[in-house]
């Protein structure tokens, strides 16, 4: 097991890196020139080489890329076009508002989908199943941004249960702020419950259809004994697969919510940030959510070999 974790993270490291210089290299390729670009069109030919020495465009480009690598790993990700300070220091608060908003989402995801995928089982051919699956559907083919229009307008101008888009700061007001991100998650997490719970529901129907199932009930164990004890636990290893994605998607999607409800996450100043041509935040948030969504699958395979053996002899195999 600890040769498999120790390789997923290899793979997940060499993966960053290569992310990290094909996102680099595009913005060599599309930037222009970004000293040219801040100064303006009247800018004489002395001062575009001065600011190009100060900004360190005037080296390489494999000097330039290995210089930002080793500034990335030590929390320097270079200096913004537009604002002129540190990148780090625009983005930090912005990424911890993004990752509670995932959290939450997921969370929601996770307690909410699980037990219902598992419960709706009970209903398959039932009076009731029709409403559970019209219901599943019109989930998940409604957008996160309506939904957040929806609630904005419920919520926010008519119940004024929170403002939209004054989004109070997370260290003086965490009880407004957490509202604001409750919201969001709400938005975010009802397409992907309703994906999860169909998911669940299949692959626990297609597990008690198993032959293993009918001998251990043959048996006369408890139908519901079996589904706990070994249904579930062998329904959860594709479930996590999923969900690992979702934790993936979760912050893409974000972006919409954010600029919807008005929340200052990195989604939001990623949208900013590409109107005003600011390429060293663009690309710092670039390779973040890279790395997220790459963290999010090697956790996701990491757990399922937890929780199958067979994946883990299979893995320990290789």
């Amino acid at each position: 097991m600890g040769k498999y974790v120790l390789k997923r993270v290899g793979m997940m490291l060499i993966t960053m890196i290569l992310v990290s210089f094909l996102t680099f290299l595009a913005f060599e390729l599309i930037s222009g020139d970004p000293a040219r670009n801040m100064l303006g069109t009247n800018a004489t030919p002395a001062q575009v080489e001065a600011l190009q020495h100060e900004l360190g465009l005037d080296q390489p480009f494999l000097l330039r890329y290995f210089s930002w690598l080793g500034g990335f790993f030590s929390g320097n990700l270079g200096v913004s076009y537009s604002y002129r300070q540190p990148v780090w220091d625009l983005i930090s608060t912005k990424l911890g508002i993004t990752l509670l908003l995932s959290l939450i989402s997921f969370i929601m995801i996770v307690f909410i989908s699980i037990p219902l995928g598992v419960y709706s089982y009970q209903w398959t051919g039932g009076p009731f199943d029709w409403i559970r699956t019209t219901f599943n559907q019109l989930c998940m083919a409604v957008p996160p941004f309506f939904t957040g229009i929806l609630l904005s307008w419920v919520f926010g101008i008519v119940l004024r249960v929170f403002t939209p888009g004054d989004f109070p700061s997370l260290r003086q007001e965490p009880g407004e702020a957490l509202v604001h991100l409750f919201f969001g998650a709400i938005c975010l997490s009802i397409p992907r419950i309703a994906m999860t719970v169909r998911m669940m529901r299949s692959t626990v129907v297609s597990e008690m259809n198993k032959a293993y199932v009918r001998t251990a009930i043959s048996r006369g164990n408890d139908r519901r004994g079996v589904l706990r004890t070994h249904v579930l636990k062998n329904s959860l290893v594709s479930v996590v697969t999923f969900l690992g994605q979702t934790l993936a998607e979760i912050v893409g999607a974000g972006i919409v919510v954010e600029q919807v409800l008005g929340i200052p996450g990195l989604g939001r100043f990623l949208v900013l940030s590409i109107s005003h041509r600011d390429y060293p935040v663009v690309q710092a948030i670039v390779v973040i959510l890279a790395f997220w969504v790459v963290l999010a699958g090697t956790v996701a395979d990491v757990i399922n070999q937890l929780i199958d053996p067979r994946l883990r002899l299979g893995g320990a195999g290789e």
